[in-house]
């Protein structure tokens, strides 16, 4: 089965060229920026064990994948339908399908929209309230708190922009009835303070990227002092959540052990980096920066990991 290239593919020279479903499947993975899709679903799958002590109904995390990835997918296609532009001035997303022309942007809002509101109208249907107004919620900051309104104007764009992330861990404890789930909120705040410092990590290296786009990220309008200060602020305050998680009563020894490994790897990074900065070299600085992001992602990926284990166990 083939779609053809000018039904998908928005060019000014009409080809005659097919494009395999495998393609077409690898335009929207891009669009609906998968590698954040599966963040978010663990982190809502990580609210729905500590909620449920482990125990969630194989129904709950089924209509939570579902509507999870529904969400966060169409928010991010919907993202990248707002930011072409700015994606194809950068040189870190100028290769994204919207900002080569690739794909025509009315059918990407379209497709994105859609998804948000299947995802809310299926959470809906299944008679979880909780759960849309979280997957709601969540989109609703991603787009139009952060996307449209904080990231081309101030510097706290990230920061407030995480709580999109802590929408998706209570989509998870809503999933199996319990919200409000102390490890859930615990987990929520986590993910709320690990965004700037990510994000900024990133900014560190891509900061003239993201001055071209007119971005006031942090590093973009503060000094590089400061901005890093900022950055280990917010990475130490995570850890500390990180480590605290382990009172829980589903989690114990069995999360606070590989945990407290994994913090005390992430300060070995931040103290890389806060070196870097004082040796004055901005291109080891960046090199550093890079190191902590990607160190980042690691330590929250193992922090969801072991609470779906320890929680099982």
């Amino acid at each position: 089965m083939t779609i053809r290239t000018e039904d998908v593919i928005a060019t000014p020279v009409v080809s005659t060229r097919s494009v395999s479903v495998r393609q077409v499947l690898a335009l929207i993975v891009v669009l609906a920026k998968l590698r954040i899709v599966t963040l978010l679903l663990a982190a809502a799958w990580g609210g729905a064990m500590l909620a449920s002590g482990g125990r969630p109904a194989a129904a709950d995390l089924l209509l939570l994948t579902i509507t999870g990835a529904l969400a966060a997918g169409g928010s991010g296609a919907i993202n990248q339908y707002l930011e072409r532009d700015q994606d194809a001035r950068m040189k870190r997303t100028r290769r994204r399908p919207l900002a080569t022309g690739q794909v025509r942007p009315v059918w990407v809002l379209v497709g994105g929209a859609g998804s948000v509101v299947a995802a809310v109208g299926l959470a809906l249907l299944a008679g979880n309230l909780a759960l849309a107004f979280f997957l709601a919620l969540g989109a609703f900051i991603y787009i139009g708190i952060y996307t449209l309104w904080l990231k081309p104007r101030t510097l706290l764009n990230v920061v407030i922009g995480g709580a999109a992330g802590s929408a998706a861990v209570l989509s998870g404890s809503a999933a199996v009835g319990h919200w409000a789930d102390s490890g859930a909120l615990l987990l929520a705040a986590l993910l709320f303070t690990w965004s700037p410092s990510h994000f900024w990590s990133l900014a560190l290296v891509y900061r003239k990227d993201y001055a071209s786009a007119s971005f006031p990220m942090l590093p973009v309008v503060m000094e590089r002092r400061r901005a890093v200060l900022w950055t280990l602020v917010h990475m130490a305050v995570t850890a500390a959540i990180g480590l605290l998680l382990a009172v829980h009563p589903a989690l114990g020894w069995a999360y606070f052990a590989p945990i407290l490994a994994a913090t005390l790897w992430l300060g070995r990074d931040s103290i890389g980096l806060l070196r870097a900065h004082q040796q004055g070299s901005e291109g080891e600085e960046g090199r550093q920066a890079m190191t902590l992001f990607k160190a980042s992602n690691i330590y929250l990926a193992l922090v969801l990991l072991m609470i779906c284990i320890a929680a099982i166990i």
